[in-house]
């Protein structure tokens, strides 16, 4: 199975990951004029909406909760500006239709939802969204929490990392893929890349114990990566940062991971 998925910066939807690729996360981006109409429905999975760049209205129905609309919302123009997004929670069987106010991006996150338990839909703002600083030195990463463990899904977490030039971010390797809690969770993972400057290019690596997957590869702007399980690092060379948005999902919404035990050493000291 190939991981990398191709993105282009040509296209209305930027990349796409397809149909059954994972088993719980579905992923995909697009890119707006003023006027342009999106529509999104998840069927009977729950979606996260990621205003990552640009203002927009969501207009929804769902046929417990009704008609719906958030107007207007976005306050940033890049995933490099140093601001939290707005994002919009929908429940399963929820229509809705974004509606671009200018140059818009938005990226559509989806996992499976719980058919006898209906969540409110909910505007995700981001004054509610943690930002943190993990790492240190060329390890360090900043961090927004936009759908966290913490915060109110079936089995959908969403966050964006922002990894300086020269560092390395998902670092030590650690990993995700086994159900033994509380020592570690089961969630597959997508991570939806963007570099600043735009031609640049950053490494990632998927790789498990018994090397049964091991791919390294060169991610582009617009790319992602999938991770079905195992060790996923990313390292971004000087003059270029990286951004990039991840969805996870799993039987379990619970985020717990275990590093590499070849490298955590490097936490140490």
């Amino acid at each position: 199975m190939d991981l990398l998925v191709k993105g282009s910066a040509e296209r209305r939807t930027l990349v796409q990951v397809p149909d059954n690729a994972l088993e719980y996360v579905g992923f995909s981006a697009h890119k707006l004029k003023d006027g342009d109409e999106l529509p999104v429905n998840g069927q009977d999975r729950e979606v996260c909406i990621v205003l990552l760049a640009g203002k927009a209205t969501i207009k929804a129905n769902h046929p417990q909760k009704g008609a719906f609309a958030w107007e207007h919302i976005g306050d940033r123009q890049s995933v490099f500006e140093d601001k939290s997004p707005y994002a919009a929670y929908l429940p399963p069987a929820t229509e809705a239709l974004v509606i671009a106010h200018g140059d818009v991006e938005i990226a559509v996150c989806l996992a499976p939802g719980n058919p006898e338990e209906t969540l409110p839909p909910r505007l995700i703002e981001p004054a509610t969204m943690k930002r943190s600083t993990r790492g240190k030195d060329a390890n360090t990463r900043y961090v927004c929490d936009i759908l966290p463990d913490t915060a109110e899904a079936h089995s959908l977490l969403v966050v964006e990392v922002i990894t300086p030039s020269g560092h390395s971010s998902s670092y030590p390797p650690h990993k995700h893929d086994t159900d033994d809690l509380p020592a570690q969770s089961f969630l597959e993972e997508s991570y939806y890349h963007r570099l600043n400057p735009p031609q640049g290019f950053a490494f990632q690596r998927v790789y498990t114990d018994d090397r049964s997957i091991d791919q390294a590869m060169t991610v582009e702007n617009n790319d992602v990566v999938l991770v079905p399980k195992g060790y996923h690092p990313v390292s971004v060379p000087w003059g270029y940062t990286s951004y990039y948005l991840n969805v996870m999902a799993g039987p379990k919404r619970v985020w717990k991971f275990h590093n590499d035990p070849a490298h955590e050493w490097l936490l140490q000291g």
